[in-house]
């Protein structure tokens, strides 16, 4: 009679930051700071030749002459640094306490030494998403080794499962808030290119209403255009290089829990014979 027990959870063994859950808050937090430098540092007439606020001294000055759209676009990007810390600190958790490649090679040494003690303890010390999705396998790997009446191919899929379902609990912490950093790429550029439209719309009502009094409107409206151009581009240049660096140190962890299990997998099917 075949005997077999029910895989067992995957423990945690993740020590650290693993991500913020409520992004929302973020971009709230960032919204406030930025309009709140908008309307009191950027706006201080400190930084203009007169009270009116109608020729900047400074870059402050300048920047705020950008517009309302000004603090929208300083929004997305320190929700793009803030969002590409929360990230940074994320994965580092997840990547554990010692290097990934190395991490990766003792573990299969280990296994090629059919030395599971080993390969659990080196588990244990490195921590992070790979050595928890490890850990999970090891335990299948076990618990077929102490299952009788079952086929060696469908022990082998029951510890390829173990592996995969450890691994699709570990994905949402390694993913979260990419997909906002990703939006922000275009928002960003879009953004700014409401700026820029809003910037010209008033160059050119200046122009339209002639007259050397209008001077100022039109170069009022060309700063504004020229400013939120400016900052929407580095929004978007931001985010696309966060972005993709973020993605990649996902995919390498990715191929790290493929390469593992795969090791798992096969060692099994190269220790064992089928049971008569």
């Amino acid at each position: 009679m075949a005997t077999s027990t029910k895989a067992a959870s995957p423990k945690k063994k993740s020590e650290g930051f693993t991500g913020v859950r409520g992004a929302f808050w973020i971009i709230v937090v960032c919204a406030i700071i930025a309009f709140t430098l908008f309307f009191t540092w950027f706006a201080d007439v400190s930084h203009f030749s007169d009270e009116t606020k109608e020729t900047p001294i400074d870059v402050w000055g300048t920047i705020f002459k950008g517009g309302i759209i000004v603090p929208v676009i300083h929004s997305l990007l320190l929700t793009v640094i803030a969002m590409s810390i929360e990230r940074w600190l994320a994965l580092k958790t997840a990547f554990g306490k010692g290097a990934l490649p190395k991490f990766v090679a003792n573990i299969k040494a280990a296994l090629n030494a059919n030395d599971f003690a080993k390969a659990q303890q080196l588990c244990d010390q490195q921590r992070g998403s790979v050595a928890n999705v490890v850990s999970a396998s090891l335990n299948a790997y076990k618990e077929m080794e102490a299952t009788t009446g079952v086929k060696k191919s469908q022990k082998v899929a029951k510890i390829q499962q173990a592996h995969e379902e450890a691994s699709q609990l570990e994905m949402p912490t390694l993913t979260m808030n990419l997909p906002i950093i990703a939006t922000l790429v275009t928002l960003g550029t879009l953004t700014g290119l409401l700026g820029t439209v809003v910037g010209m719309i008033k160059s050119f009502s200046a122009l339209s209403a002639g007259g050397g009094a209008d001077s100022a409107k039109l170069s009022a409206g060309i700063s504004e255009a020229l400013i939120n151009t400016a900052f929407g581009i580095g929004t978007s240049w931001c985010a696309v290089v966060s972005y993709n660096y973020f993605t990649n140190k996902v995919d390498k962890l990715t191929f790290a829990l493929d390469e593992v299990g795969y090791s798992i997998a096969q060692t099994y099917e190269a220790n064992h014979t089928e049971e008569a």
